[in-house]
C-alpha cells in the first residue's frame, strides 16, 4: 500500500482487514512506514449450493459487498485509516486495464481516507 509523502504520527503497527463472501480475515501486522508490504495470501471459499446457472452466480456476487480496511493498532480498539468497498463481482473479476502488470498478481485500488487519517 502506498501513500506518497505521508508519515504516520502514530507508530503502532497496521493490518489489512478483508471481508469477502461473508467471511472476515486479516493480515499479519506490518510496521507503520509507507509503503506497506503484506506478503501473504488470504483464501476465501464459499459453496453456492442452489446456484446452477453462472448468470445467477454473477447476479448474487453483484449484490454482495467486498470490504477492505487499513487499520492501525491504536488503543483501545484500533483506528480505521482507509476503506475500500465494491461489489464482490467487480472486486474478484476486475475489468481489464491497459497496464503491463501480470493479471491477478498486481491490483490497483483506491481506498477512501477516513477522518482519522490526516
Amino acid at each position: 500500500i502506498t501513500c506518497p509523502g505521508v508519515v504516520l504520527k502514530d507508530k503502532q503497527e497496521l493490518y489489512l482487514s478483508v471481508f469477502v463472501l461473508g467471511k472476515y480475515k486479516k493480515t499479519e501486522c506490518v510496521p507503520a512506514v509507507f509503503p506497506l508490504f503484506f506478503q501473504e495470501r488470504l483464501l476465501f471459499e464459499k459453496a453456492f449450493a442452489n446456484i446452477v446457472d453462472p448468470g445467477d452466480l454473477v447476479k448474487l456476487l453483484e449484490f454482495d459487498t467486498a470490504v477492505l480496511e487499513l487499520i492501525q493498532l491504536v488503543p483501545p480498539v484500533g483506528k480505521v485509516l482507509a476503506t475500500y468497498e465494491e461489489n464482490t463481482r467487480d472486486f474478484l473479476f476486475p475489468d481489464p486495464k491497459l497496464s503491463h502488470g501480470r493479471r491477478g498478481l498486481e491490483r490497483e485500488i483506491l481506498m477512501k481516507r477516513s477522518p482519522f487519517f490526516t
